[in-house]
């Protein structure tokens, strides 16, 4: 079923990461075929509202995406769900019931992902998107989710205990999994590396988009 097109889904793009591969800084903010890096993951992210990115620092080098910036709540980075938990914080406030959340790295994510998280969501809201690795494993992609903000505190006293790993606690919460395919690469490459950001433009170049 699909979801309402009136209801409230914001989504979160996860950048508070340190970006430490890449010589630091914001990842987000570096230029791929014409636009920031950031630009195109917003792009993707049209069926959401509202949207807000998750980092941390001073949030004024920001400014000028026209999003709120989201600090982690959890000190000492501990990871994408300290982003994550932030996301549901604000999405409390907003009164929404779900938020969905995008890697700021990663420029060719699937652009009907809410919809597909969305159908895929299990019995507790949570969902994960996935792919098919060459072995045909199931890949999933843990920064790529549907998060209901019921179970903001459940995460919140996680990782006060400690818990960092995404998949130790979506599957505690029986999260579903939307499946998505590979076509000549795959959807969920992010840039990790000088090298990636030259393989993203040869995509680009290619006729990714």
């Amino acid at each position: 079923m699909d979801r309402d097109r009136d209801m409230v889904l914001p989504a979160v793009i996860l950048a508070g990461g340190r970006a430490t591969r890449m010589g630091g800084g914001d990842k987000g903010l570096r230029p791929l075929g014409g636009q920031r890096l950031i630009e195109r993951v917003i792009e993707r992210l049209a069926c959401c509202a509202p949207l807000a990115l998750n980092a941390n620092g001073d949030p004024a080098r920001l400014a000028d995406l026209g999003l709120p910036v989201l600090a982690d709540s959890v000190p000492g980075h501990p990871g994408p769900l300290a982003g994550v938990l932030a996301g549901l914080d604000w999405a409390h406030g907003l009164g929404a019931a779900h938020i969905v959340t995008a890697a700021a790295d990663t420029p060719f994510f699937p652009r009907d992902l809410a919809d597909r998280l969305w159908r895929a969501r299990g019995a507790s809201g949570l969902a994960l998107a996935a792919t098919r690795g060459a072995d045909g494993g199931l890949l999933r992609q843990p920064t790529f989710g549907l998060w209901p903000v019921a179970l903001r505190d459940d995460l919140r006293a996680a990782l006060d205990g400690g818990l960092r790993k995404i998949v130790l606690w979506t599957d505690r919460h029986g999260a579903g999994v939307a499946e998505f395919t590979a076509g000549r690469f795959d959807p969920f490459f992010n840039i990790n590396t000088p090298a990636d950001m030259a393989a993203a433009e040869a995509l680009i170049a290619q006729g990714a988009s």
